[in-house]
């Protein structure tokens, strides 16, 4: 009996890993890593990555061959600040909540861009960052009111120290400063942003709203932003991205800066007749995002691994499209513990197919574009949990299962 016990006791010692994920294309951008191999997770945390790691080593095995095994895919442009009664306005019923689009589409970390400002941060906090699953990041808009609780345009309400002082109060989750849709006069909008920028040594992302003879591109990034602020929608050419066909010269300028450019997709930021001429003269975004509202989910955005794959219908190869959607926003909110599968690193996870075919995409026109490849979702993993799994790849044949009566 001693001896059965010491030999059951090895064997559970042996089990060392929580999961392995076999035989699965890993890319991993910020290790260099793009081959096939083993993901071993144990404890929430990433405890290996190589070649033919031993089953018998494993509680749980998924086979993912065939795949592709990335970080957890970072989507720094989102509004969720959902459940406040409000209609009609982002800050309210255009918000998402969450945890009910991020896993499906292998989203395990989200940034809220604006929706929430200094004075309703805590109300968002508390309503839905702190209850998801989700890793749920902010920006919070130079507006004290967010997105719809009062006017994006009033001056009065853009106030650089008490956002750069509601930042202070929330270093976990506050990442930065959002500035968008003004429309007014002067660049009180930015200048605020940037003003709770140096503050705190946090970025800037812009949405630059209207353009006019004063307020132009050039000026924003010459003369505003500060390198490492970010530039949303940046195929939209709402603000002069293209001049006269060609890429407006400002853009690869900003760039040499160190200014960085996001998709920031949303309902009416991406189109085909732009995203065309900025690949034609070679110039990617920096990052993948969304833009997510009901709007846009239902429009032409669909999901992240849509947006994905449109940039690769356009040209970028699949390990741009993830890095674009992992390490480089990671470095662009400057939380580089994420966005990456180092050992010791938390174990968010996200394995992808790459289908092939005939699909069709759409921008915020409504315009359709051919493509032969498209991405989709079959497992996520949020601190070594599985929260998606589309096809059960992580999970027991319901004949060897052990059913309890509830």
């Amino acid at each position: 009996m001693r001896i059965l016990l010491f030999l059951i006791a090895i064997g559970l010692n042996a089990q060392q890993y929580d999961l392995v994920l076999k035989g699965g294309h890993v890319i991993d951008p910020r290790n260099n890593i793009n081959r096939v191999m083993d993901v071993a997770l144990a404890g929430g945390k990433v405890a290996a990555v190589a070649e033919n790691i031993p089953a018998a080593g494993a509680r749980r095995i998924a086979d993912v061959k065939g795949l592709y095994v990335t970080p957890g895919l970072i989507d720094i442009h989102v509004h969720v600040y959902a459940g406040t009664g409000h209609a009609r306005v982002l800050t309210g019923d255009s918000s998402v909540y969450p945890d009910g689009f991020s896993f499906r589409s292998g989203v395990t970390t989200m940034v809220d861009a604006g929706t929430s400002g200094w004075r309703n941060f805590p109300d968002f906090r508390q309503r839905v960052i702190d209850r998801a699953r989700t890793r749920v990041l902010a920006l919070l808009n130079i507006v004290g009111g967010g997105m719809g609780v009062s006017s994006e345009h009033d001056p009065a309400d853009m106030d650089g120290e008490l956002t750069a002082k509601m930042a202070k109060a929330h270093p976990d989750v506050v990442v930065g400063f959002k500035t968008a849709h003004y429309n007014g006069k002067g660049w009180p909008s930015v200048d605020g942003a940037v003003k709770a920028g140096n503050l705190t040594g946090l970025p800037v992302m812009v949405d630059f709203g209207y353009i006019n003879e004063e307020r132009n591109i050039n000026t924003l990034f010459m003369d505003k932003l500060r390198p490492g602020d970010i530039y949303t929608h940046c195929f939209s050419s709402h603000r002069d991205e293209i001049l006269n066909g060609k890429l407006n010269p400002a853009m690869d300028a900003a760039r040499r800066r160190g200014i960085i450019f996001d998709v920031g997709h949303g309902g009416g930021s991406f189109y085909w007749n732009v995203a065309s001429v900025m690949y034609a003269a070679k110039f990617e975004a920096d990052s993948i995002s969304t833009d997510l509202h009901t709007g846009s989910m239902n429009g032409g955005m669909k999901d992240m691994t849509n947006v994905m794959s449109k940039m690769l219908s356009l040209g970028s190869s699949l390990e741009s499209v993830i890095r674009m959607s992992t390490w480089n926003p990671a470095k662009e909110i400057r939380r580089t513990e994420l966005g990456h599968l180092t050992v010791g690193a938390e174990a968010d996870v996200t394995v992808l197919a790459l289908e092939r075919g005939n699909f069709g995409f759409l921008d915020s026109a409504g315009a359709r574009r051919a493509g032969n490849q498209r991405l989709a979702a079959e497992l996520t993993i949020r601190k070594g949990q599985v929260v998606w799994d589309l096809n059960g790849r992580a999970a027991t044949d319901w004949q060897k299962f052990i059913y309890r009566k509830r």
